[in-house]
């Protein structure tokens, strides 16, 4: 019987990329980061975009506005993370939709705020179980401590990100 070649640890060749200048991505962790959500997002897309024909940035503005409405798109743009001017596409296409609706501020005429409509707010309380129920299937391969430890960790990150975000 011939001797079977084992599987090299991706991680164990990353000392030896690095010597060479190389950066070893299966060890950055901006880029595991990166997969990983891209990986969790695309699985929870799948099941709004299949049922609501939503995309990852017009979820991403009305998960948002159901936490914290009235937004500004600004503000949106803050708190998902998002430039911009795919939170302006995203805003565009759910008022075409009738899933959000703008109005204008009360205290600054040139600012308007953006809220889910019924109609969007139907559709968000029907996605919120789904998404949930994604979230606690990922979780379930860390225990209690895990867990927290991980949301720590994950906190401590976010603001140091955003330090070094506003030094640049």
């Amino acid at each position: 019987m011939a001797a079977r070649k084992r599987r090299q640890n991706p991680s164990a060749a990353a000392p030896e990329a690095e010597a060479r200048g190389r950066l070893a991505l299966e060890r950055f962790l901006p880029y595991r980061i990166s997969v990983l959500a891209n990986t969790i997002s695309r699985d929870v897309a799948a099941m709004y975009d299949a049922r609501f024909g939503l995309s990852v940035p017009e979820w991403r503005v009305m998960a948002v506005l159901g936490r914290f409405e009235p937004l500004s798109a600004g503000e949106v743009a803050a708190r998902t993370a998002m430039d911009k001017v795919r939170v302006s596409r995203a805003v565009a296409r759910l008022l075409r939709a009738g899933l959000i609706v703008r109005a204008m501020d009360a205290r600054d005429r040139r600012r308007s705020r953006l809220r889910l409509a019924a109609r969007g707010l139907r559709i968000y309380e029907a996605i919120v179980p789904l998404a949930l129920r994604v979230e606690t299937e990922l979780l379930a391969s860390l225990t209690s401590g895990e867990r927290r430890r991980l949301d720590r960790l994950l906190a401590k990150l976010q603001a140091r990100a955003e330090a070094i975000a506003r030094r640049d």
